[in-house]
């Protein structure tokens, strides 16, 4: 019997927060126990509708296993404003979820910025993360890419404004960044420090990524302390890696990963 395509599943659930506030989320609970759950992690200003997110569900049901996504703090369905969110909101949004939601034994799979809170997210539960996936992993980006980029006139104008419209090839409008965004950002740097990680950790990066740099790849993977660590570069690639070979490519390292803990 086939499984039923997305938009036959149940509608999305929420998770109370603070006050008002709640995580939208979509958990596809399947029956085969044996496999870890899958947690996916989107990228800044994205949401869990995107195609990354909706082909691991798919996948997941194919593969009977339990799989959640969900919208952190001022994305998609979820309550609050994008402006107002922080790396350390969307982390604590990330860990609500592996504490209140998820079972058991997890894969983490972070796009973009959820490369960088997977791993914030395996370094707070280390006993429930038992491996890492990153697509595009954009680790310190706030810090390596965004203020970095900044000439000193930028950063004065920055300064005295609080907040830039930084320009983008997926949003006409560009994305807007907070000067908080960016400060609260540096007390949860991975890149200048050794990781002490030790489940499998797979990093997949596009070497024509435009908006993220595989060498931040690089380096995350050489701070990592674990030794089951690798790294694949998809020639031509650029940020989305929504191509057929790297969506393949992610498919297999899930396989692996999930075949492991059995």
């Amino acid at each position: 019997m086939n499984n039923p395509p997305l938009a036959l599943l149940p509608e999305p659930l929420k998770l109370k927060r603070d006050g008002k506030n709640f995580i939208e989320y979509n958990r596809l609970d399947q029956k085969n126990k044996n496999l870890p759950e899958v947690l996916f992690l989107s990228g800044f200003k994205s949401d869990m509708m995107g195609t990354k997110a909706t082909y691991l569900e798919n996948l997941c049901q194919d593969r009977g296993q339990t799989y959640t996504r969900f919208d952190y703090f001022g994305h998609g369905l979820s309550s609050g404003e994008f402006t107002e969110g922080t790396i350390g909101l969307w982390l604590s949004d990330t860990l609500a979820m592996i504490d209140e939601v998820t079972c058991g034994p997890l894969i983490l799979v972070g796009s973009s910025m959820g490369g960088w809170l997977m791993i914030l997210a395996a370094l707070a539960r280390p006993d429930r993360i038992c491996g890492l996936i990153g697509i595009a992993a954009a680790p310190d980006f706030t810090e390596e890419l965004i203020w970095a980029g900044f000439t000193e006139t930028q950063r004065l104008d920055f300064l005295r404004q609080g907040i830039i419209q930084t320009p983008s090839q997926y949003e006409h409008e560009g994305f807007p960044i907070t000067l908080q965004l960016v400060e609260e950002g540096r007390g949860h740097l991975v890149l200048r420090k050794a990781l002490p990680i030790q489940c499998p950790v797979h990093l997949i990066h596009g070497d024509n990524d435009q908006d993220v740099p595989f060498e931040l790849s690089q380096r995350l993977a050489k701070n990592v302390k674990s030794p089951a660590v690798t790294l694949t570069l998809i020639k031509g690639g650029d940020h989305r890696l929504n191509t057929p070979l790297a969506l393949g490519r992610l498919a297999s390292i899930l396989d692996e990963v999930s075949e492991g803990e059995r």
